[in-house]
């Protein structure tokens, strides 16, 4: 089915796009812009991704999301949660780090987004980078959400767009061995919530993509 893919650039939506290509043809890849600090290495990494699949990339800014949260992710104040690689699985640990990072109904916002860009492309379905292991922690990751999110497009767009997530029901480490066998280029991925030179490998992102690396057998 064809599709439009939000693409962070990082590792989830990354493998999410690949699986995409072999479903169907992906007709455009979205990336937004709402004051991350991250912004400028994601949205490079999601335009190299995008160049190297050949597909269009469009960059949506959203500036009301930053005006309307403290979150960590925004707040170049606010401490970044960095967990040690031993806490990811702790849910003491990672509820309070979700809660450090999260932002207003974003995913809500990115996918009715990109599900009108979907309608108007003649597009089935918005393809989302979720994952079991934060779907532990972020509600708007879980399976309930897609499928209540693509109930409720059902109702919004003409031709009932859907949401999908190829990456759903896989932890970090599936997602890598995916990736893998899809011939992803891991080396154009940012997974890091900060935009320094190299990804810095203390923030929970980074702990979970570096342990996810190194379960598959890659460092």
């Amino acid at each position: 089915m064809d599709s439009v893919v939000l693409l962070s650039g990082g590792l989830d939506s990354t493998v999410s796009l690949a699986q995409s290509l072999r479903e169907g043809e992906v007709k455009l890849c979205l990336t937004f812009d709402y004051g991350q600090r991250a912004v400028t290495r994601e949205i490079n990494a999601a335009a190299q991704l995008a160049g190297h699949y050949g597909l269009y990339h469009r960059v949506i800014k959203i500036d009301f999301l930053a005006e309307i949260t403290d979150t960590a992710l925004v707040n170049r104040e606010k401490a970044l949660p960095s967990p040690e690689t031993g806490e990811l699985d702790d849910p003491s640990v990672t509820t309070e780090s979700a809660a450090a990072v999260w932002v207003p109904n974003r995913n809500g916002v990115f996918i009715n987004m990109a599900a009108a860009f979907a309608e108007s492309l003649a597009c089935g379905q918005v393809v989302t980078g979720f994952n079991r292991e934060e779907a532990a922690t972020f509600p708007d990751n879980t399976l309930e959400y897609v499928r209540a999110a693509s109930h409720a497009l059902s109702y919004s767009t003409a031709n009932k767009v859907r949401v999908v997530s190829y990456t759903q029901m896989l932890d970090k480490v599936e997602i890598v061995s995916l990736g893998k066998r899809l011939g992803v280029p891991f080396n154009l991925v940012w997974s890091c919530y900060l935009d320094g030179s190299e990804m810095c490998g203390e923030c929970e992102s980074c702990r979970r993509f570096y342990r996810a690396m190194a379960g598959s057998g890659d460092i």
